[in-house]
């Protein structure tokens, strides 16, 4: 059933929420970061204790983000100017005997200066523990967080966001776009992103259809997608999930397809999943997903690699199965079988990153399983920089031509043994204290190299210099360091001289 959220109605409950600080920052000031930290980790008891007695603002953390029973009078004076009849009517209440509980998850969500609600499906936490309907609408969960924190922020012109659900990435793209596009293939997601929309006054274009259908024949300046990308067999128990496609297809889809829908120089941002297979590179089988020449550079980044056990349970659990009962069980065995047959030994998942050019584009593929803080979407725009400018150096000739100065986020870290003369280095390191925390070995005479990189000497008589001191040949130096700094430049480690001082 799609919930009846007219402009009229979702206009008085933004009033509503408006005029009890139901917000971002009201939320926090009213719990306190330990309480809102605990609710964060699905702990209720210390929010429901700090919200005692507070109010039109206390009644609605508890409807909303407690999942609690209200009694009829509280929940109008939270409401304000919108009717309680109405709000069921809508869908926004349900009925529990004579008190009120939440028919929908509408929650703040923040990032910086910008505050926004967001309007979704109940969890399975929230429904009792009971599964989710097929039609499902997911709220802004882990998955939908990494992929704003590793999308681009630039200021572009137009956006798509691929797949909307509740409309979160498209918020985020209201920050940093002129115009904003959504698609679904579910009418329901449409209906709560266009009220999370109404919501946050954001203006968007709403379209329902499969994939890229609503969009043949448009180009955008950037695409956002979080797809139905969970691997198994081709079937749709969730429609937020599941695509219907078997293994990776999904995945496969959007990234065949996406270059085609950006402008030249458009840049497209999704979260994927990829198979392992015993005796098959994961780097070979996303890298076959782009034709070659497809003039396009693509950074696949894979973040965590699950084994089909955990996989399958995590993904139950996530759905409200209870993997002990006689449907989990089914679900579970049916999930592993088609694992098993299609010769799955894992899946991995990370983001994807692609590019327009105007030439046959560079597709790199790394693992990025270590922990790092920063977000991915700075970093993704200096790589496609980077990326740029090495391309603009593709002979080996401008390569040395060029100045390069060692960034300020990298350090170098030393390993040493003790010898018959002291300590004798066994390990140089260098370490990018900033975005992913690229890590290299070097040798000593990189280490020298590195420490000359100060934007005076080109590449070549740097290398001249130290084949001279170190007694070396310079041809056989060049051709080893050269294929080294290539890297170094490609993770920021080591940055053109012109750019110094530049932070984009």
């Amino acid at each position: 059933m799609i919930p009846d959220l007219s402009a009229d109605r979702i206009d008085r409950l933004r009033d509503a929420f408006r005029d009890a600080s139901y917000d971002a920052d009201g939320v926090l000031d009213l719990l306190g970061h330990s309480a809102h930290a605990a609710l964060g980790r699905g702990e209720p008891v210390p929010a429901l204790r700090a919200v005692e007695g507070a109010g039109p603002l206390g009644t609605l953390v508890r409807l909303f983000l407690l999942g609690q029973a209200e009694k009829r009078a509280e929940v109008q004076a939270a409401l304000g100017s919108l009717d309680v009849d109405e709000a069921l009517a809508a869908g926004i209440l349900t009925a529990d005997g004579e008190l009120l509980r939440a028919g929908l998850d509408i929650r703040p969500h923040g990032e910086g200066e910008h505050s926004w609600w967001v309007v979704s499906d109940l969890d399975s936490d929230l429904r009792g523990g009971r599964p989710l309907d097929a039609d499902h609408v997911l709220g802004v969960g882990h998955a939908s967080l990494s992929l704003v924190r590793a999308t681009t922020r630039r200021k572009v012109g137009s956006v798509l966001d691929l797949g909307t659900g509740c409309g979160v990435q498209a918020l985020h793209a209201s920050t940093h776009a002129d115009t904003i596009t959504v698609t679904d293939v579910s009418e329901r997601a449409l209906a709560l992103a266009g009220a999370t929309f109404r919501l946050n006054g954001v203006d968007a274009e709403l379209s329902a259809g499969e994939w890229f259908d609503p969009v043949r024949g448009r180009k955008f300046d950037l695409v956002v997608c979080n797809p139905p990308f969970v691997v198994g067999p081709p079937r749709t128990d969730f429609t937020y999930r599941d695509s219907g496609l078997a293994g990776d297809d999904a995945s496969a889809l959007v990234v065949r397809q996406l270059p085609s829908f950006l402008t030249e120089g458009g840049t497209g941002q999704l979260l994927a999943s990829w198979v392992h297979r015993d005796g098959e590179d994961w780097e070979d089988r996303v890298s076959s997903w782009l034709p070659p020449g497809a003039g396009v550079d693509a950074w696949f980044v894979q973040r965590d690699v699950a084994d089909p056990e955990l996989y399958v349970g995590t993904w139950l659990r996530d759905a409200g199965y209870d993997p002990r009962s006689e449907q989990g069980i089914r679900k579970a065995a049916e999930w592993l079988d088609w694992f098993e047959a299609n010769d799955v030994i894992g899946i991995g998942f990370g983001f994807v990153t692609l590019r327009r050019t105007d030439g046959p584009g560079e597709v790199v593929c790394e693992d990025l399983r270590h922990a790092f803080d920063d977000p991915l979407g700075p970093e993704s725009d200096a790589w496609l920089r980077r990326v740029e400018w090495l391309r603009a150096h593709d002979s080996d000739d401008d390569l040395l031509a060029a100045r390069l100065v060692t960034a300020d986020s990298t350090v170098l870290e030393q390993v040493s043994q003790p010898g018959d003369e002291g300590w004798e280095a066994m390990v140089h390191r260098l370490h990018r204290t900033d975005g992913p925390g690229w890590q290299h070995e070097i040798d000593e005479l990189g280490v020298r190299l590195l420490a000359g990189f100060r934007g005076a000497l080109p590449l070549e008589e740097l290398l001249e210099l130290l084949a001279m001191g170190y007694g070396e040949d310079a041809e056989e130096l060049a051709a080893a360091a050269i294929p080294m700094v290539r890297e170094l430049v490609r993770h920021g480690m080591v940055v053109p001289a012109e750019w110094e001082g530049d932070d984009r």
